[in-house]
């Protein structure tokens, strides 16, 4: 995948990330270890679109007005918390089990939406 498909690649997750609520990061991840990274890097380097996703994400649903601003910034209070303890807990798993535990949430997430009344 040449860099040059990257911002069409983030224009796609963009949408799907606004469009879903979910980040982009679990289209984002597996694409950039398929493309060779290892899973820390491409945790990380994920981190940064998904910045700049969920800001321009937050800004299109503010004009809409369909933020519920105290819940999200409550949300992200403890969110910040637990993003500090995510990449130490990174640095002890091998990728192979990473891509495991990845691949396991995922499949959890979707069986449960799908099940779901």
């Amino acid at each position: 995948m040449g860099s040059l498909l990257f911002p069409l690649l983030g224009f796609l997750v963009g949408i799907s990330a606004s469009f879903t609520g979910l980040g982009g990061g679990f289209l984002l991840v597996p694409l950039l270890i398929a493309r060779g990274l290892e899973a820390r890097r491409a945790v990380a380097t994920c981190f940064v679109a998904v910045l700049m996703i969920a800001l321009s994400a937050v800004a299109g649903h503010a004009r809409l007005h369909t933020v519920d601003w105290r819940v999200g910034v409550l949300l992200g209070l403890g969110g910040v918390v637990g993003a500090q303890i995510g990449p130490r807990l990174l640095q002890h798993v091998s990728g192979p089990t990473f891509n495991r535990i990845f691949a396991g949430v995922l499949v959890s997430l979707a069986a449960w939406m799908f099940f779901k009344k």
